[in-house]
């Protein structure tokens, strides 16, 4: 088949120093921990011999920590696109967890009336179409060679969801996007072609705070 390919990696961050279970979201000030730091150079060594040309990240401080030693490796500049980060959250700030039983709370209920939308953040097809926008960023600037997007956790697996035109709506229980993953969408000139999915640092639990 005729035509160029370009493969653009979605990286999700490493693991978040976050002792008090927090479901930290859009917050400054949370950092990778030790654990995440060694995860994000696991994943620089698993992409050490792609022909990777770019590097965008999310402008959270655990994206771009996560990029750093990737960019590093292949002797790039990180670029941040707005467009990477995480999914808005009315529950920011709260110990809350999936499937830990906080949101059976009455004072809860009036965020989580349509779980479809959902009703407590931003919207599913708002995500897809930003991430969807930022592959597409991605894949032009890397040039028929490989970009690497490093984002989070929820966006990643809407993108994938939405690129495999499967329902946005979701147990999130069932994601599967873990800690330091890879997700890699394989296009054909501007066409998705195919997705591959690794985890170079082994599953984790998609019920963590935070993503």
């Amino acid at each position: 088949m005729s035509g160029r390919t370009t493969v653009v990696h979605f990286v999700r961050h490493g693991e978040v120093h976050n002792p008090e279970g927090i479901l930290y979201g859009r917050l400054p000030g949370y950092r990778l921990s030790e654990e995440g730091q060694r995860q994000a150079k696991v994943v620089a060594g698993y992409l050490a011999d792609r022909d990777i040309r770019v590097v965008h990240a999310s402008p959270m401080q655990r994206a771009a920590e996560t990029a750093n030693p990737l960019a590093e490796r292949h002797g790039l500049d990180i670029d941040t696109d707005e467009r990477l980060i995480e999914a808005a959250n009315r529950f920011e700030g709260c110990r809350v967890s999936v499937g830990d039983g906080a949101l059976r709370s009455p004072r809860h209920w009036p965020k989580l009336w349509n779980p479809v939308r959902p009703s407590w953040g931003e919207p599913y097809l708002g995500i897809a179409h930003r991430m969807l926008a930022a592959a597409h960023r991605a894949r032009s600037a890397a040039k028929s060679g490989e970009a690497v997007c490093v984002s989070h956790q929820l966006p990643i697996w809407i993108l994938r969801r939405f690129i495999e035109g499967k329902a946005l709506w979701h147990d999130p229980r069932r994601r599967q996007c873990s800690l330091a993953s890879v997700t890699s969408l394989v296009f054909r000139d501007e066409k998705f072609e195919r997705l591959a999915y690794a985890e170079p640092v082994g599953g984790t639990d998609a019920r963590a705070s935070g993503a």
